[in-house]
């Protein structure tokens, strides 16, 4: 896919992703625009320290106010969706706030990018939504479906639109390396259960994920990396092994082990050598839109805690010396422009 000339924006573009996938961008690409849509004016400011690009344009404003995405979203060619209230404890006890964004936002930026003709949307998801306990998940659940059902809502229009569901990115926003690296000088860590795993990928691996479904989509896929899990001690012994581990519980809304792919979905998904594509119950899918892929086996299911690939504590270190790298460059980028 070529992305000379087009323009490109991105929901929530001040967020660690955002940030990654606008330097991707930027790096292969003569972009007409990128358009960087947040509520966050503080946020907005530091990413325009750090990026000098001409083509970058800065909109505040809120997936929730339907009137400023039809001003956003004119004459945009692609939109990353990667908006969200995306804490579980704080949509736990902030459910409708939670909705109005994942939710009610999502299905405004259906409507705009009908309505103005975008070309393909790509929607960011989360293990979460696959038998999700939580409102969060509950909510991804629903935009998730939302997205997909938004192929036969465009009808003869151009538009097409289709999902990336991951797991934690690595150095993200709220997640617990930055957590734990913070907390390291005290000399204690708090983990919920010892026997916690999750799913991980790297920024970089997240951006260059959004960009392959991009790419490939023909819209109604949901797109699912393969990655690896981590049991969240070995994050702990990764991030400081002298510290002490203190057990504080599960918090509200958390699963021991999280899934991509449950077993229901799994007879809809297609298995390629990098990744998954879970199939919409449409009639417009067809087997031409299958590309190569192949049927998972009968009873599939893709979770953290049974998952093949597993990271040892050596590996967990060296993404975490990755993502401080990073860090400092970032802080660098902006204190040198």
């Amino acid at each position: 896919m070529d992305l000379n000339g087009k323009t490109i924006l991105i929901t929530g573009g001040t967020g660690s992703l955002g940030k990654k996938l606008t330097r991707k961008i930027l790096s292969r690409y003569s972009p007409k625009k990128i358009i960087i849509l947040s509520r966050d004016e503080l946020k907005q400011s530091e990413m325009q320290q750090a990026f000098t690009d001409d083509c970058l344009r800065f909109f505040i404003g809120d997936v929730r106010d339907k009137e400023r995405l039809y001003r956003a979203f004119d004459g945009v060619d692609y939109v990353v969706h990667a908006a969200a209230l995306k804490q579980v404890p704080a949509a736990e006890y902030n459910p409708f706030e939670a909705i109005k964004t994942n939710i009610l936002g999502a299905q405004n930026v259906i409507d705009v990018a009908v309505d103005l003709g975008v070309k393909k949307v790509v929607a960011l998801s989360t293990d979460k939504a696959a038998n999700p306990i939580n409102l969060y998940g509950a909510t991804k659940l629903c935009s998730d479906k939302l997205f997909i059902a938004g192929n036969s809502y465009a009808g003869s229009k151009p538009t097409r639109f289709s999902v990336v569901r991951y797991g934690n990115v690595v150095g993200s926003r709220g997640s617990v390396i930055p957590l734990f690296l913070k907390m390291k000088e005290s000399g204690v860590l708090p983990v919920t259960d010892e026997r916690m795993t999750r799913f991980w990928i790297t920024l970089d691996q997240g951006a260059e994920f959004v960009l392959m479904s991009l790419n490939k989509m023909k819209g109604g896929e949901i797109f699912v990396p393969r990655i690896p899990s981590a049991g969240i001690i070995d994050v702990a012994k990764a991030v400081a092994p002298g510290c002490q581990i203190r057990v504080v519980g599960i918090r509200p809304g958390e699963k021991l082990h999280e899934t991509l792919i449950s077993e229901d979905d799994g007879r809809l998904t297609l298995e390629y050598d990098r990744h998954f594509v879970i199939q919409p119950q449409f009639p417009w899918w067809g087997e031409e839109r299958k590309n190569g892929g192949r049927p998972v086996a009968e009873g599939f299911t893709y979770s953290s805690g049974d998952n093949s690939d597993v990271l040892s504590v050596t590996e967990i270190k060296n993404i975490i010396k990755e993502f401080c790298d990073g860090e400092q460059s970032d802080i660098l980028r902006a204190a040198n422009n």
